[in-house]
């Protein structure tokens, strides 16, 4: 099968528009198969409003801080496409990223999760890069970008950076759970629910991004960002019975 159609890209940010706004326009300009943007915004006080209604982007305004889960939950509740994908503020994309994803995603009816590699995630997603600021990473993201589904591979869980999926599998699994606010474990558990409904997931050895690496979210949580994970861990393993980290 082939997927066809829009991909909605939903973007949680909270005090971010110095991100969003690298995030936007390398979307801009390396997409080329048909995309919504769907901002939806953590109760900023930055100008992060303001630049949105200016770049016409679909907005969603949240009174307050709810956290990741909460806000990819109300993106992906007003999401028209028949893909959804959920972007981090501070990823850069690339050449042909989401075309090839979308190859990956439409290669098999069983496959419903897919994401590109990175710089930095936890987990296989991880590669070295040469990667020095200013053009080099586009450049070396145009040679990188060749499909190619030799690089592709199955995996039992993909991070929540850059997670591209079929609709069906949230229409089957249910949106994220809220109960890993303000964030960290709610991919894990989607994932992990995607998995038990018969999905596969597909690393695309082929997609590079760059990934600033989690920025909004410890400078929002400098105390307690590593006990705040631990706790998220622990959160799954009472859910299901099992530890994330097996899956690593």
């Amino acid at each position: 099968m082939s997927v066809v159609g829009l991909t909605s890209i939903i973007i949680p940010t909270y005090n971010g528009v110095h991100l969003l706004a690298p995030c936007i326009e390398a979307i801009r300009r390396h997409t080329e198969v048909p995309y919504e943007i769907i901002v939806v915004d953590n109760g900023s006080t930055d100008n992060t409003a303001q630049y949105c209604l200016r770049e016409r982007l679909i907005f969603v305004a949240l009174p307050q801080n709810e956290g990741f889960p909460f806000a990819v939950n109300r993106g992906l509740s007003v999401a028209s496409g028949d893909q959804l994908l959920l972007l981090n503020n501070d990823v850069i994309v690339s050449p042909r990223w989401l075309s090839n994803m979308l190859l990956a995603l439409g290669s098999a009816n069983e496959i419903g999760l897919v994401g590109p590699v990175t710089n930095y995630a936890s987990g296989r997603q991880q590669i070295e890069i040469p990667y020095g600021g200013g053009d080099s990473f586009e450049q070396a993201a145009e040679q990188f970008n060749r499909s190619n589904p030799e690089k592709w591979q199955d995996v039992q869980r993909l991070v929540g950076m850059c997670l591209l999926f079929k609709r069906e599998v949230m229409s089957r699994v249910g949106l994220m759970d809220e109960r890993y606010s303000p964030g960290h474990y709610e991919d894990d558990d989607f994932c992990y629910r995607a998995r038990l409904s018969g999905y596969r997931l597909l690393i695309c050895g082929d997609t590079l991004v760059y990934h600033a690496g989690s920025a909004s979210f410890k400078a929002n949580h400098p105390e307690g960002w590593n006990g705040l994970i631990e706790d998220n861990r622990n959160k799954f393993i009472e859910k299901w019975g099992v530890d994330p980290w097996i899956f690593m």
